[in-house]
This record gives C-alpha cells, sequence and structure tokens, in this order.
C-alpha cells in the first residue's frame, strides 16, 4: 500500500461492523478478494450515494456484495437496491450478509437481467462487471434510464492500461478506452473521472 492509500484510510470516517466482517472474509476465503471495493472506495461509493439520496439503486456485479451495502447506506428510507451477478457460487456470502439490507440479488447475465427491468425507476446505478459489455450497458442505460439519473464506471482507468494502445486481442481494455472517449464526449451524460483505485466515473444523464 502507498503512503497516500495509508493516509487517506487513516482519515476518513470507519466502515460499519458489517463491512468490516465481510471485508475481512472476503480475504480469507475467495481466490481474487482484491475484487472487494474495500474500506475507502466503500466510503466513497457511500457518500455519493448518501449526496444522492437515491430511492432505487442498481449495481450491476455483485461479487461479494461490500459495494451493494455502501451504496445502500444513502437509501431513502422504504428505498432499495437491485445487484445482479452472474456467479451463484457466491448464494451463500450474500446470505450471509446481504440479507439484513434492502438488497435483492438476480443471478444471471446482466446484459440478459436488464431487458426485464424497468430502468426508468432507477435513480443511481453502479457498474463493476463484464468490462467487455461496458458499451452495451451503456447503450441500455442511456434508453432506459431517467435525466439526472446518476451512474458510476469502476475500473475505467483499468490499472493503467488506458493509457496505451491496446493490443488486438485485450478487448476490455479497447472496450474502456472507448467508452471513456463516448462518455466525455456524449451530450447525453455529464461525466468526471475521479482517480480512486482503478478509476470511478461519476456519470449523470442530463438528456
Amino acid at each position: 500500500m502507498y503512503a497516500i492509500d495509508e493516509y487517506l484510510e487513516k482519515h476518513m470516517s470507519e466502515s460499519s461492523d458489517v463491512l468490516k466482517a465481510l471485508e475481512h472474509e472476503t480475504w480469507q476465503k475467495l481466490i481474487n478478494p482484491r475484487m472487494c471495493s474495500g474500506a475507502y472506495q466503500g466510503r466513497v461509493l457511500s457518500a455519493l450515494s448518501k449526496m444522492i439520496g437515491p430511492k432505487r439503486i442498481l449495481e450491476l456485479g455483485t461479487y461479494t456484495g461490500y459495494s451493494a451495502i455502501a451504496l445502500a447506506e444513502g437509501l431513502q428510507v422504504g428505498g432499495s437496491l437491485d445487484t445482479l451477478d452472474v456467479n451463484d457460487e457466491l448464494r451463500w456470502i450474500h446470505e450471509k450478509y446481504l440479507k439484513q439490507f434492502p438488497i435483492r440479488v438476480h443471478y444471471g447475465d446482466a446484459n440478459e437481467l436488464m431487458q426485464d427491468l424497468d430502468l426508468q425507476v432507477y435513480d443511481l446505478v453502479f457498474v463493476d462487471a463484464d468490462k467487455q459489455s461496458y458499451l452495451n450497458y451503456k447503450n441500455l442505460l442511456e434508453r432506459g434510464m431517467k435525466k439526472g439519473a446518476w451512474v458510476l464506471w469502476d475500473n475505467v482507468l483499468w490499472n493503467g492500461k488506458v493509457f496505451q494502445e491496446a493490443s488486438e486481442k485485450d478487448i476490455d481494455t479497447q472496450t474502456l478506452q472507448k467508452l471513456n472517449i463516448a462518455l466525455a464526449e456524449s451530450r447525453i451524460w455529464e461525466t468526471v473521472i475521479l482517480p480512486i483505485r482503478d478509476g470511478l466515473t461519476l456519470s449523470r444523464k442530463i438528456q
């Protein structure tokens, strides 16, 4: 961990006991624990959600549910969060932690599941799923979301690979590069990238 990361984590509010326990179990028992948002990004997601004050949240990519819980901290009273994940092998950890919150997990391919959702109802969407599908997610959200809704895009800097020319086979990097350009040039989205962890884009639908 870099010195700046240590300083940032030392000078922020603490995560809840539930999030601490979930992060600990994720690092203990899962193969790719770095996929967990973690304390710093979790506090950022929580703060953004509290500023937006959403009634309904949609998340694409659940993993162990850390980001879902952090985002749910900003829900209005009576609000709820839907999270989509292709991996039902993590159902055990979702049932252990997420059942304490107004969170519903839907298992399957997000590209397909989104077709059956009324995207108009969501005030906030967090995208952290299959990178090669990011452009398709953008198109679906553009057509379906209401004006004024927010989308948060994770991993948009992709470990610095987006700064370089992508190889022909590196579809993930190519897709993220195209997404970043499309959002920056779009008249539908108002966008800014935050250099948090692996890059977090904030986009507000303005049309």
